[in-house]
């Protein structure tokens, strides 16, 4: 049998392990779960605190390392992981004075419980009758509303009922990319958006055309162009029809009867094609 190692060696093993899971694995998510051991918050803040002059951007997890959390590591794409996570769950019984994630709904029918559990029954508002010498509940009943605290009467009768509701799984609270953190509720399509209008305002202003700013060059030029087509005789098709608007925007409303123009024509056009 091998001897167990000593807790001073366990913890360096342990320090290293967690340091080394950050030089293999770019990105994480922290979740927090009702049972699962994770380790001792103090021992995840001791070993990422001695490594921060190697990797700086750790210090934005310390924060988040707050009650029962862990880490997942991966090297996948995130949003695969996070959905694979979060179907990962498994009933749990209720528990008194725990808060109910989702509500709970007994269902009607036969118990299988004697008769002098009907009071009892009773107590919590449920309709019952006698059948064959056991408690039938009549119809389905709300039990308990999403949030509410779990009382010691609904959570005994679900365990007697053998009813599990709960589903119990890791919930992830942070994502954790290279050197970055945000909420799992942040959609990575929007982040991503995000990141190309910045890149495009970036290019925009320095007169750097790449393929997020080119877009927006173009438009803006094509209102530069429609704006000194309507200020002289040069011409082309989409500014024919700016000007016939310009010069009588009531013919556009009577051809098409029961429409009102939701806005005058502005005197100051230039403005809105930005000259």
């Amino acid at each position: 049998m091998q001897p167990r190692e000593d807790r001073a060696t366990w913890k360096s093993n342990y320090f290293l392990q967690i340091i080394q899971f950050f030089y293999d694995y770019l990105k994480c998510f922290i979740v927090g779960a009702a049972v699962v051991p994770m380790g001792k918050n103090t021992m995840m803040h001791k070993a990422i605190q001695g490594h921060l002059e190697n990797n700086p951007a750790l210090e934005k997890l310390l924060p988040h390392i707050q009650g029962n959390v862990g880490f997942v590591f991966t090297k996948e794409d995130l949003t695969e992981i996070r959905d694979m996570l979060l179907a990962s769950k498994v009933p749990a019984t209720a528990h008194a004075g725990a808060i109910a994630p989702c509500e709970v709904t007994v269902p009607g029918q036969n118990t299988g419980l004697e008769p002098k559990k009907t009071s009892f029954l009773q107590a919590l508002s449920i309709t019952t009758k006698i059948t064959s010498d056991t408690t039938e509940i009549l119809s389905d009943v709300q039990l308990i509303k999403t949030g509410d605290k779990v009382g010691v009467s609904e959570a005994t009768l679900l365990n007697m009922l053998n009813i599990s509701p709960f589903p119990l799984g890791l919930i992830i609270r942070q994502l954790f990319n290279s050197s970055s953190i945000y909420n799992p509720e942040v959609k990575l399509h929007s982040r991503l958006l995000e990141g190309l209008r910045n890149v495009a305002n970036v290019c925009l202003q320095i007169g750097y055309p790449t393929v997020a700013s080119v877009p927006h060059s173009t438009i803006d030029g094509y209102k530069q162009v429609l704006a000194l087509s309507v200020e002289t005789d040069c011409t082309f098709l989409l500014a024919e029809k700016v000007k016939a608007f310009l010069a009588d925007p009531s013919a556009f409303v009577a051809a098409a009867p029961g429409l009102q123009p939701r806005l005058k024509p502005r005197k100051n056009w230039r403005s809105w094609m930005r000259i």
